[in-house]
């Protein structure tokens, strides 16, 4: 089976589906594109760790990670193995050093570990014939819904605004507050804001 490399390159909330947001993956230096609907927790552990935000507790792929490492092992590989009736399969590569071993995954926790090992993401051939959409199909697409970066987290012009009139050590509170809410979206504005008066 040939292995073909994916990057993330959007989330955005899904059309057809409320509540549900469509992870778009990418062929590397090709022109396909891979999208999966994910559930709005997923795509929240996504979002997080593609912005670096570090929660107050650990998220529940925080944990596997933890997990992990108590127990010498690491993931080596994210594959998105299958497609069966319009439901994708994956699988978490993972390793001891000595034996390797393969467990069951849906793709949307699979990338979110993978995001956390900062391990590489593979499809094959077959989906990406089944699945995938070129280029020229996405800039269609693209004239009725727009993708956003993993971020998703774009701040209306107003919210912007606003944040623009709280001092440096307000934005702080904020932001603590904010993630200790676990309200991610709200922290990535205001971690946005802090960074471009640093």
């Amino acid at each position: 089976m040939e292995k073909i490399k994916l990057e993330i390159l959007g989330l955005s909330p899904s059309q057809s589906q409320t509540g549900s947001f469509a992870l778009v993956l990418s062929e590397e230096g090709g022109s396909r594109r891979l999208p999966i609907i994910i559930g709005m927790f997923e795509a929240q552990a996504i979002a997080i760790e593609m912005e670096h935000i570090i929660p107050n507790r650990p998220m529940t792929h925080d944990l596997f990670k933890s997990f992990a490492r108590a127990f010498d092992f690491t993931v080596e590989e994210i594959v998105i193995s299958d497609l069966r009736e319009g439901i994708f399969f994956a699988k978490i590569v993972c390793t001891d050093g000595i034996r390797q071993k393969t467990v069951d995954a849906r793709p949307s926790d699979a990338i979110a570990i993978g995001l956390r090992f900062q391990v590489p993401i593979y499809s094959t051939e077959q989906i990406l014939n089944d699945a995938g959409i070129t280029t020229n199909e996405v800039e269609q697409a693209d004239e009725t819904e727009e993708l956003v970066e993993p971020s998703s987290t774009r701040p209306q012009k107003s919210q912007k605004e606003a944040l623009k009139d709280y001092s440096l050590d307000e934005l702080t509170i904020m932001l603590s507050q904010a993630l200790s809410e676990e309200e991610y979206e709200r922290a990535a504005k205001i971690r946005d804001e802090i960074d471009k008066r640093n």
